[in-house]
């Protein structure tokens, strides 16, 4: 999971998409942004994202940190840490992530580009 900085700062959650609730449409936030219900658009998330189980999202998502609990069809591009939960689901490619962290049973169909550096010991 998340650190503890990180979870702190998933706590202080500034926009929630409810489970009920269907959007359609872009999305821009500044802050961490939680899915609980439907999204279809693209969201582009200064701040973490987190998909909630029953939350389901398809588009194309940018955002600082994203875990996903949920599922997600449409690429993805992270600046530091994707989790993908047992119970999420992410159809499409990771575009670019520092991090990448798959809990077992979790579902990844597509592609993965990593950004960080790999420093090769030559001795």
């Amino acid at each position: 999971m998340f650190s503890k900085k990180e979870e702190e700062s998933m706590d202080k959650v500034g926009t929630i998409i409810g489970k009920d609730t269907i959007f359609q449409g872009n999305i821009k936030a500044n802050g961490t942004l939680r899915v609980d219900g439907r999204i279809e658009g693209d969201v582009d998330c200064q701040g973490d994202v987190i998909i909630g189980e029953t939350g389901s999202v398809i588009a194309s998502i940018k955002a600082k940190n994203i875990l996903i609990a949920g599922a997600i069809k449409g690429n993805v591009s992270i600046a530091g840490k994707l989790e993908l939960a047992a119970t999420g689901k992410l159809e499409g490619d990771i575009l670019s992530t520092n991090t990448l962290i798959v809990d077992d049973g979790a579902i990844f169909q597509g592609a993965c580009q990593m950004t960080k550096t790999l420093v090769h010991d030559e001795s």
